[in-house]
């Protein structure tokens, strides 16, 4: 019979069996689901995946969360247990499968799920996958699934009276809002921690299916997870290894084949033994198209493909989206101390991104469309790697195919963030397996970069007071023991979990440090830098603090008064009225804002123009500090900005807002992290010229050096050819700021620097000014422009005859994206920018109007 099994292989590797369907069924469980508060009858419509607020809004039940101070009416939600219920039949080829498994890829959080009256599955983890098998509980037709969510906030009430430890109290549990006192419970719940609100956030404890639940049926064999591990990579050839994990029925011949698209790449009869069984088979790729971080190549992707047949049958088959490249987190003595940095493909890469957080708080509202603007807006802006932060998700596998498509690097951290957490062995071993199934999960996609273990979670423990706290007020045993808990999670669970199931990735256990255990230290490692706002330091002190690889640092503005105004009333139009103040969860926010304007700005004369003055403090404070790290490119390796989304309408450190309008910050980016940058900056009486290359190669170009005043006379100018040393920073030119002060009044001339390429295209402009922007003496002017449309998208041409700083542009009535935004309109400079509406315009007509730093 072996030999005849064996004929039959060769006989498939001749004749290329052709591609068929899978036999194993899936059915997907997302419809005809009610909802019902658990100490009530009344039953109302649900939407699976989805969450209990976003149904009770869409019943009309609640009033919209984000408007004005609703969200601390909304606090009871949290306290109530609520059920979800489906009834659904089961067709006969399902139903007559040998095995049958209810799946859930996201319970939230506290579930009990009953099938037909018997309790087959109980939950407690936001972030794992559960799968329970329900063959024998099932029938044909009116098959009754309900799924009970206790409250996260009576659970962790439970939990935390029952702890004999007084845990450090996460500084952004807003248990206030709550309505629970100082009883901060997010420590004890597998669950994202911003749901408990944040200094950027609001306290919406959210439960519910949130992600597809289904049935899966299969017969003989089934594949549980497929990892397509990549040995070595040459120009000449891809060595990668496929791992498949299986469960098999019975003892079973089966033949594997490695395909990408329709191309057989690997074929392999096994024998599986019954029950769980792992298989491995080395293929190759030859002359492989490398995948490459945004700006220094294509994002080629392999649609990879295991199938599992039986006696000729494709029985299963799971696909991925894979990219070949190397990837290495270089930490090596240097003059500076010891590197961090990132190597792709043998090519040391400065990293230029923004850290990310959910995009809601009703993680089912982000629609593809919103994945797509803001990974699109993140790529646009010349981005090259996010960092999910670790007090949200592991987000969405579209998230993680986006970043692949888009060249976009991931640094992911595990969910874990600003707090000590308990260290019993039901919550570690709950803690493995959320690992175990979120690495298993991410591991194909060539975006993830690195796995962090938490954040800011070491700094804490120190910095912030609590191993000293706990010492002091619990005896030194305690602070102990749970020191040990953090090495046990993060020393040990995490990286022992990395190492077996994704080998060949770094891992870093907390964000920030120098290693792992040690604090941080701007000689090795990463830091996060908060003396700029949380410690009221100058912009000036991005200068002087310089990592090797900067992951946090940032400002806070406000989102613009479109935004403001949906959720807001006309009475509340004062930063410091109770809506802006709640819409503001800094606990120094307003009045930091305002305290660093001042230092730099006139005082807007309206609340309307505060809210723009406001971003343009935060690019240009966050843009002074993109350009020193880039500056100093060689010791610094990466600059990640805080933060580039928000999950609510807030004043928060984002560059783009909840509804998608970019802030001045995500215009600035844009120009700053482009692969050309040129920095003026001034040093020691001169003013140096760095420029700054992350591109591969050297390249020819010319440096144009222009000061001119406010009205355009210019009052010296020096052009010069320059050879652009590759993925390097330089000065290329130093002129004596004294010299350059005897042409012109300080606060009234500008120099611009200009980088142009051979065939003419502008690789980077700047504009250095030379006192701050509240000294400066503007003339009276006017800008002049025209708009030219083609379809449905509009041309809009501009020009002044005075400098106009920072000017904003405003397309009234009409929702869109402008090509450019919050930029300095130098005297007699046309610049023409595009502008795209959101929805057909018909024969309407643009209607403009316009801000500026000369208004103030």
């Amino acid at each position: 019979m072996k030999k005849l099994f064996f004929l039959f292989i060769l006989l498939v590797s001749i004749i290329h069996i052709p591609l068929m369907a899978k036999e194993n069924q899936i059915m997907e469980l997302n419809k005809g689901w009610t909802f019902r508060q658990a100490d009530k009858t009344q039953e109302y419509e649900a939407k699976v995946p989805g969450d209990v607020h976003s149904d009770l809004l869409r019943k009309g039940l609640i009033g919209e969360p984000y408007f004005r101070l609703n969200e601390h009416n909304l606090q009871w939600i949290d306290k109530v247990d609520w059920e979800y219920r489906t009834i659904f039949d089961v067709d006969e080829a399902l139903l007559a499968k040998k095995r049958i498994y209810l799946v859930f890829e996201g319970l939230d959080t506290y579930a009990e799920v009953t099938l037909n009256g018997k309790v087959v599955l109980q939950a407690d983890n936001m972030f794992r996958n559960w799968q329970v098998e329900v063959r024998d509980h099932l029938k044909k037709n009116n098959n009754e699934l309900k799924v009970l969510f206790h409250s996260a906030i009576k659970r962790g009430l439970e939990k935390l009276a029952f702890e004999k430890i007084q845990y450090p109290a996460p500084p952004n549990d807003l248990s206030e809002i709550g309505g629970i006192g100082n009883k901060k419970v997010s420590i004890f719940t597998r669950k994202a921690g911003y749901h408990y609100g944040w200094d950027w956030g609001p306290r919406l404890v959210t439960s519910g299916i949130w992600r597809p639940a289904k049935l899966v049926g299969w017969n003989e064999v089934t594949i549980e997870n497929t990892f397509f591990r990549q040995l070595k990579i040459s120009s000449q050839k891809a060595e990668l290894l496929a791992i498949l994990e299986t469960e098999s029925e019975r003892e079973l011949e089966v033949l594997i084949v490695i395909r990408n698209g329709k191309k057989i790449l690997a074929e392999s009869p096994v024998s599986l033994k019954p029950g769980q069984n792992r298989t491995e088979i080395p293929f190759e790729i030859l002359q492989p198209k490398l995948w490459w971080p945004r700006g220094l190549g294509e994002q080629n992707l392999y649609e990879l493909k295991a199938e599992m047949m039986v006696e000729n049958r494709i029985v299963d088959e799971v696909s991925h989206q894979v990219g070949l490249r190397t990837l290495e987190v270089v930490q090596e003595p240097d003059q500076y101390g010891e590197s961090f940095y990132f190597r792709v493909n043998g090519i040391p890469v400065f990293m230029k991104g923004a850290n990310y957080i959910p995009n809601d708080v009703f993680l089912n509202q982000v629609t593809p469309e919103k994945y797509e603007f803001i990974l699109e807006s993140a790529a646009d802006a010349h981005m090259n790697m996010l960092r999910v932060w670790g007090g949200g998700i592991y987000e969405n596998d579209l998230f993680y195919k986006l970043c692949d498509q888009k060249g976009l690097l991931v640094w992911q951290d595990f969910m874990f963030a600003c707090s000590m957490y308990p260290g019993d062995e039901l919550f570690l071993a709950n803690v493995r397996q959320e690992a175990v199934d979120n690495v298993k999960r991410l591991r194909n996609h060539p975006c993830l970069a690195l796995w962090c273990g938490n954040n800011e979670n070491r700094m804490g423990w120190t910095w912030w007071g609590w191993e000293k706290k706990i010492s002091e007020e619990q005896g030194r045993e305690v602070a102990d023991k749970l020191y040990r808990i953090y090495e046990k999670m993060y020393h040990e669970i995490l990286p022992e979990t990395v190492d077996e199931h994704d080998p060949d990735r770094f891992y870093w256990s907390s964000s920030p440090s120098a290693g792992m255990g040690e604090l941080p230290s701007n000689d090795k490692g990463d830091v996060h830098y908060w003396g700029v706002w949380w410690g009221k330091e100058p912009f000036s002190n991005y200068e002087t603090v310089i990592p090797r690889f900067m992951s946090e640092f940032g400002f806070q503005s406000f989102p613009e008064f479109s935004t403001v105004k949906r959720y807001t009333k006309p009475e509340d139009y004062d930063i410091y009225s109770e809506v802006m103040k709640s819409h503001q969860r800094s606990s120094i926010g307003n009045e930091t804002i305002e305290e660093y304007m001042l230092r730099d700005y006139h005082k807007p004369r309206d609340f309307a123009t505060f809210l723009y003055v406001s971003q343009v403090l935060q690019a240009e404070g966050v843009g002074f500090g993109i350009e020193a790290h880039r500056r100093n490119r060689g010791k610094c390796m990466g600059t990640l900005f805080w933060q580039l989304n928000d999950c609510w309408p807030v004043a928060s450190w984002s560059s783009i807002d909840y509804y998608g309008k970019w802030k001045a910050l995500q215009y600035y980016a844009k120009k700053l992290y482009q692969p050309v940058l040129v920095s003026p900056h001034r040093e020691n009486g001169k003013i140096d010229i760095h420029v700054i290359s992350d591109l591969p190669d050297n390249r020819p170009a010319k440096l144009i050096l222009t000061m001119m005043d406010f009205s355009g006379v210019v009052k010296w100018n020096k052009s010069s050819d320059i050879e652009i040393s590759a993925n390097e920073a330089h000065i290329y030119d130093s002129i004596e700021e004294e010299f350059l002060l005897k042409l012109g009044l300080k606060n009234k001339c500008l120099l611009k620097a200009v980088v142009e390429f051979p065939d003419g295209d502008i690789a980077s402009q700047n504009v250095f000014y030379f006192d701050k922007p509240k000294n400066l003496e503007f003339d009276e002017t006017e800008v002049n422009y025209s708009v030219n449309r083609a379809e449905n998208e509009f041309f809009i041409s501009l020009m002044s005859e005075k400098l106009v700083k920072n000017l904003y542009i405003m397309v009234e009535g009409c929702e869109g994206f402008l090509s450019d935004n919050y930029f300095d309109l130098l005297p007699g400079e046309k610049i023409t920018l595009s502008f795209k509406p959101n929805q057909p315009m018909g024969d309407q007509n643009l209607h403009l109007s316009f801000m500026a730093i000369n208004d103030l």
